[in-house]
């Protein structure tokens, strides 16, 4: 298993092109382990090597030869690559988002049957060794899923995949068995640390995709409990305890709360559908709301006005532990340099704001490629992180400041991606141009988030314990 410090707790959405307010394939994730594990943001440029390579993890020593041909990618590392490298997310030159992973939780039963491979493919590699591979979302899941039979996995976990027509979900369930499902065009998904692909159609082979033999090795173990002998993936491979009650199903059961929220449903309950319709057209702005809620509007908000049980007793979408919050968006009918925009939001999604990289530029800035274990004021991740710690202690007093800070700066962004879609067309040199735009529209993000951290500091000098307030009239 991964030496990794703690196993990745991330909250999922999954968009289809006819579910979304402009027809974008949306995919996103909160990538959750640590309060402090600084994130890196990178472009991998487009190498054509003379050999093949050899990809050889730090985290367990998987192994694979990788093709010849690497695609430019955007990604997310760690700030070590101690422990492998944990990518997680990007765009590549094709327009094929990727992130990865979900991780979920599969039953030791099944798992005796097909344990987790030692040395198998991790979350670490996925997205090194498949996105700058893949020229569509269905390549990804065949390569991704190709790897896994071969030579197993170590985890078990749910991987998105999109381009500008298709929107995938692969789940491994086993050492070497996995299925994936293609989120229909006018439906969405949200996904919290479970197995979560419900029947498989092995007659619809658009829209599912299978381990090779898994109806057999199913078969021949006595794997499958229900009664009817539909092939639910998430009945047989899944868990359904105490963890899912308070941990996951909470999470599943607030993001359709706000997508479709004509539905009345339990919290807790098991029975939530991986699949919904939402009742309106989904924007960029709806999917990262979801990520960075924390139970607003219901007793379970942790910064609520619940009791003291209600508050604590369900695990929200947006917490401390949130590294990076990402949301991949691929838009129709434009060249994939600015189709694509890599929204990316450092530290804790409720505290930060997302920040729009356009899959064309060649370069990130160099706060994005800094930040280790100790602060650095140089740091992207540590500028947004710096903002969240000093407000976590005051958070009725300070929150309207981060608030305004956060609004005004949405609609900047908002007028950003405006400014580039109406000039995009008129550049000599569009990886140029874009690399440029961006890290300038980054850059004054970045000094917003100083300019709010002052400004708070400066506030937070009167909230000191030793204070006395004195009668004037002494």
């Amino acid at each position: 298993m991964s030496q990794y410090p703690n196993y990745s707790a991330c909250t999922s959405i999954l968009i289809g092109k006819n579910a979304s307010i402009d027809g974008s394939t949306i995919i996103g994730r909160n990538e959750d382990c640590k309060a402090t594990w600084p994130k890196h943001f990178v472009v991998h440029q487009h190498t054509e090597f003379h050999k093949y390579q050899q990809f050889k993890s730090n985290d367990n020593k998987f192994q694979i030869k990788l093709p010849k041909i690497q695609y430019k990618y955007t990604a997310t590392p760690e700030w070590t690559d101690k422990y492998g490298k944990f990518e997680e997310d990007g765009i590549n030159e094709y327009g094929v988002s990727m992130s990865a992973t979900e991780s979920a939780y599969a039953n030791n039963h099944v798992l005796g049957y097909d344990p987790l491979v030692k040395n198998g493919i991790g979350e670490e590699a996925m997205v090194t060794v498949v996105l700058p591979y893949i020229k569509s979302a269905r390549q990804g899941v065949k390569r991704l899923g190709n790897i896994i039979s071969k030579y197993g996995t170590c985890e078990s976990n749910g991987i998105l995949f999109s381009d500008n027509e298709e929107v995938w979900y692969l789940e491994t369930g086993s050492g070497h068995h996995w299925v994936a499902m293609k989120i229909p065009n006018d439906c969405y998904a949200v996904v919290s640390n479970q197995i979560s692909i419900r029947q498989i159609n092995f007659n619809d082979k658009d829209n599912f995709m299978w381990s090779n033999g898994i109806q057999d090795f199913v078969k021949k173990n006595h794997l499958n409990p229900d009664i009817n002998g539909e092939f639910n993936f998430r009945h047989i491979f899944g868990t359904h305890n105490l963890t899912d009650v308070y941990y996951n199903n909470p999470r599943v059961w607030y993001g359709q709360k706000m997508f479709n929220p004509e539905l009345k449903q339990h919290p807790e309950s098991h029975d939530l559908p991986f699949i919904r319709k939402a009742s309106k057209l989904l924007s960029i702005d709806d999917a990262k709301s979801f990520l960075s809620s924390h139970y607003q509007g219901t007793p379970y908000d942790p910064i609520g006005n619940g009791s003291k049980e209600d508050k604590t007793k369900y695990r929200p979408v947006s917490l401390a532990k949130t590294q990076e919050s990402h949301v991949l968006q691929i838009r129709p009918k434009m060249p994939p340099e600015v189709a694509g925009i890599h929204w990316l939001s450092m530290g804790v999604a409720a505290q930060s704001v997302f920040v729009p990289f356009f899959a064309g530029i060649n370069d990130t800035l160099s706060e994005y490629k800094k930040g280790k274990l100790e602060y650095n004021p140089k740091s992207a991740y540590w500028i947004f992180k710096l903002v969240g710690v000093l407000v976590d202690p005051h958070y009725l007093q300070l929150n309207d400041l981060l608030k305004n800070t956060q609004e005004k700066l949405n609609i900047n962004m908002r007028q950003f991606i405006l400014k580039i879609d109406s000039e995009y067309n008129d550049q000599e040199d569009l990886s140029k141009y874009l690399t440029k735009m961006c890290n300038s529209n980054a850059r004054n993000v970045l000094k917003e988030y100083q300019k709010l951290a002052y400004q708070l500091i400066s506030m937070s000098t009167d909230f000191s314990k030793l204070n006395y307030k004195q009668d004037l009239n002494l």
